[in-house]
């Protein structure tokens, strides 16, 4: 298969991309060594999603890290839509690890929130 380019059109490669740190072509950054490319998607349902669920699992951590008692449940609770949120962008990107670890970890802290809610209650065990 071959492609022509006609003579007045410009090279995708020799297109320069002017930014903040100076200009840089196309050519530049598919091939480059030094410039990170994220390997995720930006901007989609996935993306809010695993941004909301890890602001979840930072604000789980930090009322885990004051060890009070009575807010415990909080702490389970925001872990859990935090692994939740997790496991949802794990099956929509098709990652199997993601989702194993989420969904086995959203289980366990299921568990604790129906162990927190039974002794909020004082249902007898």
């Amino acid at each position: 298969m071959t492609r022509e380019v006609k003579k007045d059109s410009v090279r995708l490669d020799d297109v320069v991309i002017e930014g903040e740190v100076g200009n840089i072509t196309v050519a530049e950054i598919k091939h480059s060594k030094r410039i990170q490319k994220s390997a995720t998607p930006k901007q989609d349902l996935s993306w809010y999603i695993k941004w909301i669920a890890s602001a979840f699992i930072f604000v789980a951590v930090s009322i885990r890290s004051t060890s009070i008692p009575e807010i415990q449940f909080l702490d389970v609770i925001f872990s859990w839509i935090g692994c939740a949120g997790w496991c949802y962008v794990g099956i929509l990107w098709k990652d199997r690890a993601l989702i194993l670890l989420n969904a086995i970890l959203a289980l366990m802290l299921f568990g604790g929130i129906i162990r927190l809610a039974v002794s909020w209650l004082g249902v007898a065990q």
